[in-house]
């Protein structure tokens, strides 16, 4: 005889296509990095208020478009290095390394939204909007991801103008054009970079050591790294003048670069002499505040 069924309660019901279709939606998202695209999108949006008073159709258009294209090159960066992430603890969670999403899935996902990128800001935006975004997308996934990534120690270094793109396509947005600030805040974004992602692989020296990917620490040393991210960061500290000097903004910029400027070489000359994992940490995590604080404080000068 079967048992019979039990009498005292009903037993929670477990829904699994929902949860199956709940995990498969969060594993898109995480395909298209939506921790990297907050800063990408913080900087497109300072910069659309640095360069005038864009509506905020215009602003939620303009960042639907950079959020698709960046999400895209995204998802194809996962598609061509899960075999390295695969190996790495940092990564093998992953989607496509954990096999809950096909490699042919997410190289037709990543295309798709950046061919939707490159449709929607051509129409609700600016071609030159689309274009550059369109440029940003071509630079991270076959400069960055193909070609430096494996190659090179430089390949932060050249492959970093990818992610300097968003704020000329916050400009181009609403001018549409592409002026001298505009390319201040490009290379802005540009030597930041470096200290922000050498001092993250620091703290990550033996995965990529694990996987022959030759980032700086793996192929110079820690301590040439250490160095080079203090030589950046100067090079930073003096970029970051450039507005000022060039009379894109006032004396609430000033004060702002000038005291984030001083926090972050601090942090980088610390690293050097201290040599610890501690330091490398503090100033990873200094240097994402740094970014956001910087554009926050360029839309404050201009508007205030």
């Amino acid at each position: 005889m079967s048992p019979a069924p039990p009498t005292g309660g009903t037993a929670p019901v477990i829904e699994a296509p929902s949860l199956g279709a709940r995990v498969l939606l969060s594993d898109y998202v995480e395909l298209t990095k939506p921790k990297v695209q907050s800063l990408l999108l913080l900087t497109t949006i300072a910069t659309m208020y640095v360069a005038g008073d864009p509506s905020p159709l215009l602003v939620a258009l303009t960042c639907l478009g950079g959020y698709l294209s960046a999400g895209g090159a995204g998802a194809v960066n996962h598609w061509f290095d899960r075999d390295i992430d695969a190996q790495m603890s940092r990564t093998a969670g992953r989607p496509l390394p954990a096999g809950r999403v096909s490699p042919r899935a997410a190289l037709a996902f990543g295309c798709t939204l950046a061919a939707l990128s490159l449709l929607e800001l051509t129409l609700a935006v600016n071609p030159l909007a689309a274009a550059l975004s369109f440029a940003g997308f071509l630079g991270y996934v076959f400069i960055y991801t193909v070609w430096l990534k494996r190659r090179t120690p430089q390949n932060i270094v050249i492959g970093g103008a990818a992610g300097a793109v968003p704020p000329l396509v916050g400009w181009a947005a609403v001018t549409g054009s592409v002026s001298g600030t505009a390319v201040i805040l490009f290379f802005i974004v540009f030597f930041w970079t470096p200290p922000h992602f050498w001092a993250l692989s620091l703290l990550m020296k033996e995965e990529y050591r694990k996987v022959g990917v030759p980032m700086l620490p793996v192929v110079r040393g820690e301590e040439e790294t250490r160095r080079q991210i203090v030589l950046y960061t100067v090079l930073l500290y003096a970029v970051t003048q450039l507005p000022f000097c060039a009379g894109g903004f006032g004396v609430l910029y000033l004060v702002a670069s000038l005291l984030l400027g001083l926090g972050f070489m601090f942090g980088a000359v610390r690293l050097y002499r201290r040599r610890d994992r501690r330091s490398a940490l503090s100033l990873y995590l200094f240097s994402l505040a740094y970014l956001g604080l910087l554009f926050c404080a360029m839309v404050a000068d201009a508007h205030l």
